[in-house]
């Protein structure tokens, strides 16, 4: 089985958030597709996650020098 990608998750999740919008599935089928969205919720987040750690951003100094920073959040 190959490993989904954000985009193959995100694709997935949106589906179901229509389904679950379109008020035609039963109760039982509407908790099966919450709980798959759940899980793929978590996997986008980790795949986010795991992308913000790698993320570098490249800044110039004053001598004009590049350097690598650490990305954090709110920048």
């Amino acid at each position: 089985m190959a490993v989904k990608t954000f985009e193959d998750n995100m694709n997935e999740l949106e589906a179901i958030a229509a389904r679950l919008e379109s008020g035609e599935v039963t109760l039982d089928e509407s908790l099966k597709l919450f709980e798959t969205g759940i899980k793929l919720s978590k996997a986008c987040k980790k795949k986010l996650d795991e992308a913000e750690k790698k993320v570098k951003i490249l800044v110039a100094d004053d001598n004009g020098s590049m350097s690598e920073e650490n990305f954090e959040a709110g920048e």
